[in-house]
């Protein structure tokens, strides 16, 4: 069914909620049409869910497309000049006297890179020298061919405010208890480990960690990785292989994909988020069974993340644990961006939902985000990890955290918990919250068409043409405010976004003063035209019937 929360939608100057004017009916349909959220079944839910996704407008789409082919032909046009010495070419390529070898570099994939990606590379790979807290200082660079290279002035940018790191819950400090317990254990451990758990690089702070992070999840066993990518491409290849079925979710993390691609087993993907796609997959593969052969799969692995890094959207974890039982199926949940930044106690989406861990399979996480620190767990049944332990490539193989690392964790884990013995976990949780819900709120009645769910910190805000990817990143960096612009090939290529990262550190001055009134509001949202919301258009239309 589909539910819309009724506060949002339903207009208060006419007639009733249940006998609404055309006009009201018109701009109902409308929005039916653009923002939805559906669930197979509203009973598995404690709360209201709610998502919107509002459509690409057609003339926007339209012009989008316009911009990617105009740019692909002067694309073209200076690849020719380049060709013939017209031009300068920067980008790597084979030397003469190589041509007759097998190419290492494939010329039409770079096509991308060398045309469009190039000319607004200065968004990116901006340095920091400074912690990414709630503001950060900026090296100041720039470039004299047009970001092939850039140079390094030697100034400052100072105090602009961080919109793009996951810092959910404001651990990225160098003062505070982390950093003097992180201080203190690199002085009783050292920065280094130089071998691996199997070896001499199992510590007693590792072991303390992987207890707590089992505590903290309500499982039986966990295990911590020092790389969080590395986490999902090389346990997932322990977990499943031939004769395997693995269902992934299309926009799932590229470690999830290359953890799948690496194991070996048949991947099908199903629609985001959708259960009558993932349903279907699941009913297929049980009446089927593997191709040729037709023989019952020997496992079937889901494969879910909790908060979508693209999206901001979080995972019907009710509606899939349900499939994933009547089905006989296996489930892998990664929460990078969940664990900490949702749930009542911080637990993840688990929490969120009020589920029982048990219901998970394999509870994998990072702690690169609402910890402030680096590397993942994976936790679960007893069984479940020591198998791990034995048969991963990462356990064996990898190096063991660093131990400054394993504290930071230990005690971030312990102030969300509330076993440092103060209130600072529940009042950074409530905080985020709090943010998190006034960010969206703002940008939704500004008119920009935001992506995902009301309760996710992760918020895209739709850009869509090529040439304002740049221009916005620009914009916002000018008047001291740092955030992430993302475009095709990262996101389909008519949704080109900003992505902001809600944090616990960001005061309600910051978030208030310097971001909506001054800097959006006033000047690049008007300038560069993103209102493009028809929240906006029906809101205005109210006002005028009013």
């Amino acid at each position: 069914m589909t539910k819309i929360a009724c506060k949002r939608w339903t207009p208060t100057p006419f007639q009733s909620a249940t006998q609404p004017s055309s006009v009201c009916l018109y701009f109902l349909l409308l929005q039916n049409n653009h923002v939805v959220s559906r669930t197979t079944n509203a009973s598995l839910y404690n709360k209201v869910f709610v998502e919107q996704f509002e459509e690409t407008p057609l003339l926007v789409a339209v012009l989008t497309y316009m911009g990617y082919g105009i740019l692909t032909i002067f694309g073209y046009l200076r690849d020719f000049l380049r060709h013939w010495g017209m031009e300068k070419c920067h980008v790597a390529r084979e030397r003469e006297e190589q041509k007759d070898f097998v190419p290492l570099y494939q010329d039409f994939e770079n096509f991308y890179t060398r045309n469009l990606y190039m000319r607004i590379r200065d968004n990116w790979n901006r340095p920091i020298c400074s912690v990414p807290g709630a503001k950060m200082d900026l090296l100041e660079r720039a470039s004299k061919d047009y970001n092939w290279t850039f140079q390094h002035t030697g100034k400052l940018v100072k105090d602009v405010i961080n919109m793009g790191s996951y810092n959910y819950l404001g651990f990225a400090e160098n003062t505070g208890r982390c950093a003097d317990a992180a201080t203190e254990s690199t002085h009783h451990y050292g920065i280094g480990v130089g071998s691996t758990r199997y070896e001499m690089g199992n510590l007693d702070i590792h072991e303390e960690l992987e207890q707590l992070v089992a505590r903290f999840l309500g499982v039986e066993s966990s295990m911590a990785f020092g790389m969080g990518f590395a986490t999902n491409s090389m346990n997932i290849p322990a977990l499943a292989g031939k004769g395997c079925l693995i269902l992934s979710d299309e926009l799932n993390h590229a470690s999830l994909v290359l953890g799948a691609r690496l194991s070996g087993s048949i991947i099908r993907v199903f629609k985001h988020n959708n259960m009558v796609s993932l349903e279907k997959l699941l009913r297929d593969a049980i009446v089927h069974g593997q191709p040729r052969t037709r023989r019952p799969w020997k496992k079937i692995l889901i494969l879910v993340e909790g908060i979508y890094s693209m999206e901001g959207s979080i995972v019907r974890l009710p509606e899939v644990i349900a499939l994933k039982k009547r089905y006989k199926a296996f489930l892998y949940l990664d929460e990078a961006h969940s664990i900490g930044a949702l749930g009542p106690r911080g637990g993840g989406v688990v929490d969120y939902f009020a589920l029982d861990p048990k219901d998970v399979d394999i509870m994998m996480g990072t702690f690169t985000k609402s910890f402030g620190a680096a590397g993942g767990y994976i936790g679960g049944k007893r069984e479940l990890i020591d198998y791990l332990r034995s048969h991963s490539h990462s356990a064996i193989y990898a190096t063991s955290m660093s131990p400054p690392v394993s504290q930071q964790i230990i005690t971030s884990m312990k102030i969300i918990m509330g076993e440092d013995g103060t209130t600072l976990g529940v009042v950074r949780l409530r905080q985020l919250s709090e943010n998190t819900t006034y960010f969206r709120r703002k940008l939704r009645e500004m008119g920009f068409i935001i992506y995902g769910n009301d309760d996710s910190p992760v918020v895209p805000m739709m850009l869509y043409m090529p040439a304002k990817i740049g221009a916005f990143g620009r914009e916002m960096l000018k008047r001291n405010i740092g955030t992430v612009v993302v475009g095709f090939p990262a996101t389909p290529i008519i949704e080109s976004r900003a992505r902001f990262c809600v944090s616990a550190a960001h005061t309600r001055d910051i978030l208030d003063t310097d971001i909506f009134c001054l800097s959006i509001c006033h000047s690049i949202g008007y300038f560069l035209s993103v209102y493009l919301s028809l929240n906006r258009i029906f809101s205005v239309c109210l006002s005028v019937t009013q």
